[in-house]
């Protein structure tokens, strides 16, 4: 399998990233990828909630999930967007979703993140991430040419029990779409992708936003960059640097059986007493 890990700048103006992310979808399949991914929020990176209500749609209404469908299937290639955000249509919250979407160009599965992002980095850099956006409650496989992909966001990568409970329910790739800020970028990105390949088994493929993110209100967010792909065994296959573009992995699907083979921690475990 022949993959693709987009690294986005995206903006405020969810057309204007429509237009850069279909380009680079296109760059990608010219490529010879496959298997496409896109990073969390690909279609909108805001820090003001009323500009958000201005631009974001319902699920049924989004215009890039519905032109990035009729690319897949124009293209023949598996496409995740590694999150959208979207307006929930019930409460004033909204939703950031993952689509997995099949070279016919339908929704093979979708994911609502489940770990909010709730934080006080510094006193300068707070994040209170469940005051816009509705936790989703499910994880979720999607499979992709036959290969079993579990789906999270972001934050997500910080709670290791949904990676382990995602292999051991069949997953040997794990898509991890991710903002992550340049503080904590810099200090657990790499160590925490690391960790999830080789506690599973599984690649890792985390497509990522970077860089300052234009805004036309509220303050700019910065993200950390270095979209990774990572083998079963902690090897890292691709690191996307600093700067937007498309970064290409061929998986041998043949080292997922290997790595569980050499070390294999999801067979067995021990139960235990709770101290």
């Amino acid at each position: 399998m022949k993959a693709a890990l987009l690294q986005l700048n995206s903006s405020d103006d969810p057309q204007e990233n429509l237009r850069t992310v279909s380009g680079l979808v296109e760059n990608a399949a010219e490529a010879g990828a496959t298997f496409v991914l896109t990073p969390e929020v690909t279609n909108c990176v805001s820090t003001s909630r009323t500009h958000q209500d201005e631009v974001l749609d319902v699920e049924e209404q989004d215009k890039m999930l519905a032109a990035l469908r009729r690319v897949a299937a124009r293209l023949d290639i598996w496409l995740l967007l590694g999150s959208l955000a979207l307006k929930s249509g019930d409460e004033k919250r909204f939703i950031n979703r993952s689509f997995l979407i099949s070279p016919e160009g339908r929704i093979a599965a979708r994911y609502d993140k489940i770990h909010m992002f709730d934080v006080s980095i510094s006193e300068t850099e707070v994040y209170r991430e469940s005051d816009g956006y509705r936790a989703g409650d499910k994880a979720v496989l999607g499979v992709v040419d036959g290969e079993p992909v579990g789906l999270t966001i972001c934050y997500d990568l910080r709670f290791p029990y949904l990676f382990r409970g995602l292999a051991k329910a069949g997953a040997r790739i794990l898509a991890i779409p991710s903002a992550f800020s340049p503080d904590t970028g810099k200090a657990h990105w790499e160590a925490l992708l690391r960790a999830r390949a080789i506690e599973t088994g599984c690649f890792v493929l985390a497509p990522a936003q970077c860089g300052v993110h234009p805004a036309s209100r509220g303050r700019q967010r910065k993200t950390h960059g270095h979209s990774l792909a990572v083998d079963p065994w902690g090897r890292i296959l691709c690191d996307g640097g600093e700067a937007p573009g498309v970064n290409l992995v061929d998986l041998n699907m043949s080292e997922v059986d290997d790595a569980r083979r050499r070390v294999p921690s999801l067979t067995s475990e021990q139960f235990y007493t709770k101290a």
